[in-house]
């Protein structure tokens, strides 16, 4: 039998990028067991030295900064011209995880509660082989590898090249080999290695329906391993009544339609206060057609420039496809059901020629007169496409807010500068917000001192902030030393 082989397409042109060719089951044992012996050799190392390789890892990365944004145009569409803050986000992250590791991993002392001739205290151990399943902001990856774990990395399938060159990095970083393997797999060789007996912890990112298969090997396989879950999200934002417009539309247009939508928190439903309601929407369609945007040489100045939908490889381009054509296909059936069912779509298709069926390439739209009967106001859009409600009152958006099956990251907009009860009246909706991340006057963003999380559909388990080495990858076995 002739083995397996994933072929990455060009969202643009569809034509075959990269093939990787599948291991065996047998190959699949070797690999494990080989992380499982790295592991042992690694976790001996002392923490400074790893922290050390984190940071010449970051380096090394860095030094690939003018070839990653090309990798990811080829491989998933995103436009050249976006590449470089894909990059600095991810040093980001990194840098914060790596200036956090001794702390998070030493020791937890008990002094304050010692009995008389006791020494007791806490010790962080890594739990051995991490298999994480992760699309190409892979930010599980390097606390795993600090607290002293080997890690499987199956990346997308979207998205191979770009794991590669992490690996690679992490490699002429000074990582010992065996320590980070990348692992392409078929679905059938996934669920091996989840249910491996050989692999200690699962940390998984993608779909809810990917999700529970990945709970369910789990469970099914031998021992009790840990899981994490990152899955997806329908993120809504809510504009109050004294919301400021000038501010607070454009940074709602980008957060909806920045990356086309493909975004784990991207803005996919808009609650606007009835006061506002007709010039919100306005301006929204308005910026939709005619994107705005800041001048980087003088940030107190600005332009009006239009969207763009085009080749991601065209530096001019700020716009770009979807990562497939089954995705384009789900976008836009969500779009004409909703439609179909009541809604106005506020955006000539017209301005958008390039947006055709059997393409990838799908054109921004602006829905109103949707209610919560409509799959693109209840289900994942993971694409250009929003709808937006109008609502009176703060009660009325909460109640539309958490009637979801999500609950990623949710935003509110209000004036808090010049409204004194603005900031109290937020802390009030946070606390009854369904969802792992609120923020005020702002979205779409990845904070590194933030715990990622998320409740409900979107799954368990955290990542980023100092709770990357205790909650998920980075956790760790609590032993209990008491000498006497």
């Amino acid at each position: 039998m002739l083995p397996e082989v994933q072929t990455t397409i060009t969202p643009h042109n569809q034509k075959s990028y990269v093939q990787r060719t599948y291991p065996t089951q047998e190959e699949i044992d070797v690999i494990i067991k080989d992380a499982g012996e790295a592991q042992k050799s690694w976790a001996q190392v002392p923490l400074a030295q790893r922290i050390a390789i984190g940071h010449r890892f970051i380096e090394e990365f860095k030094a690939t900064k003018d070839e990653i944004p090309l990798d990811l145009t080829l491989q998933m569409g995103r436009p050249v011209s976006q590449g470089a803050g894909e990059v600095r986000g991810f040093v980001e992250r990194a840098e914060y995880l790596l200036s956090i590791a001794e702390t998070q991993l030493a020791d937890v002392q008990l002094k304050d509660t010692d009995k008389p001739g006791f020494r007791r205290f806490i010790k962080r151990v890594p739990l051995g082989v991490v298999f994480v399943i992760a699309p190409w902001n892979i930010n599980s990856v390097l606390p795993a590898i600090i607290a002293g774990n080997s890690v499987l990395l199956k990346p997308s399938p979207q998205t191979p090249v770009t794991a590669e060159r992490f690996v690679s990095a992490l490699l002429k970083a000074g990582l010992p080999q065996n320590v980070l393997q990348v692992t392409h797999l078929s679905l059938d060789l996934t669920r091996y290695v989840v249910s491996h007996p050989g692999v200690e912890f699962v940390s998984f990112t993608g779909s809810v329906k990917g999700g529970r298969e990945v709970g369910r090997a789990a469970v099914e396989g031998d021992g009790f391993k840990g899981v994490a879950l990152e899955l997806g999200g329908k993120d809504p934002a809510y504009v109050r009544e004294d919301a400021n417009l000038d501010y607070t539309v454009p940074e709602l247009v980008d957060g909806a339609f920045f990356n086309s939508g493909q975004s784990c928190c991207a803005i996919e439903r808009i609650y606007v206060h009835s006061s506002l309601y007709d010039e919100f929407v306005k301006r929204f369609v308005e910026l939709t057609k005619v994107k705005f945007i800041t001048r980087p040489t003088k940030p107190n100045l600005s332009l009006l420039q239009k969207y763009k939908l085009g080749d991601p490889t065209d530096p001019s381009t700020n716009l770009g496809p979807v990562v497939s054509l089954a995705s384009a296909t789900r976008i836009r059936k969500q779009v004409e059901d909703a439609v179909a069912a009541g809604a106005k779509a506020l955006v000539p298709e017209e301005l958008f020629p390039i947006a055709k069926p059997g393409t990838t390439y799908v054109a921004p739209q602006v829905l109103v007169d949707v209610d919560h009967s409509m799959d693109v106001m209840k289900e994942e859009s993971f694409g250009p496409v929003i709808g937006i409600m109008k609502v009176s009152s703060d009660e009325e958006a909460l109640a539309l807010i958490n009637d979801s099956p999500y609950g990623l990251t949710a935003s509110i907009w209000t004036d808090a500068e010049k409204n004194s009860g603005a900031e109290e009246a937020f802390l009030q909706l946070t606390d009854k917000i369904e969802a792992g991340t609120v923020f005020l006057n702002r979205c779409d963003y990845l904070d590194p001192a933030l715990a990622w999380t998320g409740v409900k559909d979107s799954g368990r388990g955290v990542s980023l902030s100092k709770f990357a080495y205790k909650g998920k990858i980075g956790a760790y076995e609590d032993k209990d030393d008491i000498r006497e």
